[in-house]
């Protein structure tokens, strides 16, 4: 595959890019052109002010919609806190935090409905993205005592005791892109000549990609020949970051994706990669460098299976419709119709836009994976009775 680089809006990156193709013999891996164009520290996506989030953006993400899905998830958060025995210090770790409201709606709600829950309350950000970051510290002044910054790296081993959770987290993670023709399979690398980066297929770079297959369960003689998409090795290397992490307590993940079976679907021949640009997704990430978001959906299976190498027991896994709904959605999506109906647009919008949380063709289709460590897998949760 060739793709003209001339439209590119960041040269500087494209440049940067190719020269490292160069110094690595010629080809580099797609996680590591995923991993530039996104976190590159001076002119990658998510480094840069180029990340637009919202409803004029390039995407939104729940807490777009109002405060209704922090509040709930605070709720589920509270109640993890007395199933752990109200611990003297409770500690939320938010992994890519975004632009900080959903760190807000949190917060705001556990002050005023929980405030026992709240004075325990200890809030960490892990943000990668130093514009998002000083997004978040502005927006979170009121509550600077609360909040504190730093890399997953700095929190010490075993240190915390609460919940580490993300929201659209994953599914930006880089990914190697593979490729099945013939029964063979091969790793897709990416080139560069002229003005142009070329797609090439060769030998995998790691035995870890074969051995992804092996740990989720799929035959790849059972899928199509001529076969491509895509496997999240820095899923799992995250995933045992975090669980060294945890000395006790839980790990929520909310991301658009599916278990391997479905992800891995022979009639999902292209894999799911995608990208986003004001607003607008398709599917050429050779374009606008650093101006776009690139991700790929998420394997549940993967984090699943993972996570239980890693000490994390699964708790349950559930759509985000259902699991809001069982948090209380579905009182407060009633409750629109005693309000004053004085503003009748208003309430329909409302309305409109809690039925967008749980739509199981759009947000209300994420997975919900709840994992844990030192707890008793079976206590119930009140996201996961529906």
């Amino acid at each position: 595959m060739r793709l003209d680089l001339e439209n590119n809006f960041n040269l500087l990156l494209t440049d940067i890019i190719v020269n490292c193709i160069k110094a690595k013999g010629g080809a580099i891996t797609f996680a590591d052109f995923m991993e530039l164009a996104l976190y590159h520290p001076q002119y990658g996506y998510y480094t840069t002010k180029a990340v637009d989030i919202g409803a004029q953006g390039d995407f939104f993400t729940s807490p777009h919609l109002g405060k209704d899905f922090g509040e709930l998830l605070a709720v589920q958060f509270a109640q993890m806190w007395e199933i752990m025995g109200q611990p003297a210090t409770f500690t939320l770790v938010e992994m890519g935090a975004g632009q900080g409201i959903l760190a807000v709606d949190i917060l705001k709600y556990l002050y005023k409905h929980y405030r026992k829950f709240f004075d325990c309350l200890q809030y960490i950000i892990v943000e990668v993205s130093p514009s998002l970051k000083q997004q978040q510290q502005q927006l979170l002044q009121g509550v600077a005592d609360k909040v504190k910054w730093c890399s997953l790296e700095e929190i010490p081993t075993n240190s915390i005791i609460g919940c580490a959770f993300s929201n659209e987290l994953v599914d930006a993670m880089p990914v190697n892109l593979f490729s099945l023709q013939d029964g063979q399979l091969g790793e897709i690398y990416i080139t560069s000549e002229d003005n142009t980066f070329i797609e090439v297929v060769s030998t995998p770079s790691t035995p870890k990609i074969a051995q992804y297959f092996d740990l989720v369960g799929v035959n790849l003689a059972q899928l199509a020949s001529n076969y491509r998409s895509e496997i999240n090795l820095a899923a799992l290397e995250w995933l045992s970051k975090v669980s060294q992490k945890l000395q006790q307590g839980y790990l929520l993940t909310i991301d658009y994706g599916y278990t391997a079976a479905r992800y891995y679907n022979p009639m999902r021949s292209q894999g799911t990669l995608q990208c986003y640009y004001r607003h607008k997704y398709h599917n050429n990430p050779y374009i606008n460098i650093g101006e776009q978001d690139i991700t790929a959906h998420v394997d549940f299976t993967a984090l699943e299976r993972w996570g239980d190498r890693c000490g994390l027991q699964k708790v349950g896994f559930t759509q985000q419709g259902l699991f809001l709904m069982a948090l209380g959605l579905g009182e407060r999506i009633a409750a629109i119709s005693t309000e004053n109906a004085n503003n009748l647009e208003q309430l329909l919008q409302r309305r409109e836009t809690l039925h967008q949380l749980i739509n199981p063709q759009g947000l209300g289709g994420f997975g919900v994976l709840v994992q844990n460590k030192g707890l008793l897998p079976n206590i119930p949760l009140k996201g996961l009775t529906a």
